[in-house]
């Protein structure tokens, strides 16, 4: 899938998440309540704190309210203890699909990913049925529109700070970087004013499946919103060709 579609899915995605920033919200609070229990209240001494962070401003959190979720967090009261767990499954056609959670009940969250792909006529597989067919990495999206600096110079910046690979779309910019690498990069870009549309680990396609047929279209539509519906559910990955 190209960039564009890719920056195409995310403006459909934000525009969705702006009517629903409650969802969203909550799935942050619990990644900052993972990232200060993993490695500390202190943005300046956890990067994964740094990420989630970033991530936060860039679904316009309130600054209070991320303040507030850190010191929670770090707090004696903070009682929440939420688990990762990945599911792994088919969707109609084969399309491949992986979701990630965060949850404080795995068997609720089983139960609801369950009838999600169910309710779709999908399927759930074994853990890494599908997830070979996907590479970790790091991804940023960038908005043309947004961005002052141009190509080249996006680009020198994102290399020279360890991306793998930059591309330019119609309406956008995208680095890709080694998981390990994006939090560095993603800091440089960050560094040198560059408005980030989206920043996170990825798990990206090696190839893509087209759907033709409305209902197939249909139905694994309908696992894709319940699946953005659940509170638990942090990301989910596919390989259709929207």
């Amino acid at each position: 899938m190209s960039g564009h579609s890719k920056f195409a899915n995310i403006k459909h995605k934000k525009e969705k998440n702006d009517a629903k920033k409650g969802k969203i919200f909550t799935v942050i609070g619990r990644e900052i309540v993972m990232a200060v229990k993993a490695g500390g209240p202190d943005p300046n001494n956890n990067s994964k704190l740094r990420d989630v962070i970033a991530k936060a401003k860039a679904n316009n959190m309130p600054n209070d309210t991320i303040e507030r979720g850190i010191k929670k967090a770090a707090g004696a009261e903070a009682a929440d203890n939420y688990e990762r767990a990945t599911y792994e499954g088919y969707g109609p056609n084969g399309v491949a699909i992986i979701v990630e959670t965060l949850t404080d009940n795995k068997n609720r969250t089983a139960s609801n990913v369950r009838n999600a792909f169910t309710k779709g006529y999908g399927s759930i597989g074994t853990q890494g049925c599908v997830s070979f067919m996907f590479d970790q990495k790091g991804q940023i999206i960038i908005d043309k529109e947004e961005c002052e600096m141009d190509a080249d110079e996006l680009m020198m910046v994102a290399l020279d700070a360890g991306a793998e690979d930059f591309s330019e779309e119609e309406e956008s910019f995208e680095v890709i970087t080694a998981p390990d690498d994006f939090s560095a990069v993603r800091e440089a870009l960050e560094a040198a004013g560059v408005p980030m549309l989206e920043a996170q680990v990825a798990m990206v396609p090696q190839t893509y499946v087209e759907l033709t047929d409305e209902k197939d279209i249909k139905n694994l539509q309908k696992t894709l919103d319940l699946l953005d519906e659940d509170d638990d559910v942090t990301d989910v990955w596919h390989n259709w060709d929207e």
